[in-house]
């Protein structure tokens, strides 16, 4: 069985809903998976696609989403990545053509990730904080499309092939646990 990891950076619970949806939809493709705040230590070996997704404010990514990344980098290099971020508080993602921001087009690049989705945000209207209670009066709602997430995950799976699960089983076990990865462990 395919095994997947999805790491995800949320503030307010709409990234992480996302990344529960990409991992509900790779359960049902038969898939293992992982879903899991991206600030908490994660097992690579054996795992055959990562995904990483982020929230997006003011035009970056969350911080536990980046810091996972750059932590990570070596390993992940050795593994299909996929990222996604969330952020649009309107329709314009549905179409699912946003491109990545600029800090995000970097992570990929370094990573050479295999693709990017931006998927809608969400914003509660009793947001907590100054700048979230102001944007919520005219912006608060749910955005976020299920059936988005659905095809982008499928549309993953079908660019998967069994060469990469190979690649990947054959070069994973050679990596060794980062410095950071061990202290944030003990």
């Amino acid at each position: 069985m395919s095994r997947a990891l999805v790491v995800y950076g949320s503030k307010r619970g709409g990234t992480a809903g996302l990344a529960h949806m990409v991992g509900a939809e790779l359960q049902h493709l038969g898939w293992e998976v992982v879903v899991q705040d991206a600030a908490k230590p994660a097992e690579l070996r054996g795992v055959d696609l990562v995904v990483i997704g982020g929230a997006l404010y003011m035009n970056r990514w969350h911080k536990a989403a980046r810091s996972f990344a750059r932590r990570r980098e070596p390993a992940l290099r050795t593994i299909p990545v996929f990222l996604f971020s969330s952020g649009p508080l309107d329709e314009s993602a549905a179409a699912g053509d946003t491109a990545a921001v600029p800090q995000v087009q970097e992570i990929a690049r370094r990573l050479e990730a295999r693709g990017h989705m931006t998927f809608g945000g969400r914003l509660a209207a009793d947001a907590k904080g100054f700048a979230a209670r102001s944007m919520a009066r005219k912006y608060a709602g749910d955005y976020r499309d299920p059936a988005q997430v659905t095809g982008w995950v499928r549309q993953i799976v079908t660019e998967l092939t069994p060469a990469d699960a190979e690649t990947v089983r054959a070069r994973l076990p050679q990596q060794r646990v980062s410095d950071e990865d061990a202290a944030i462990r003990t």
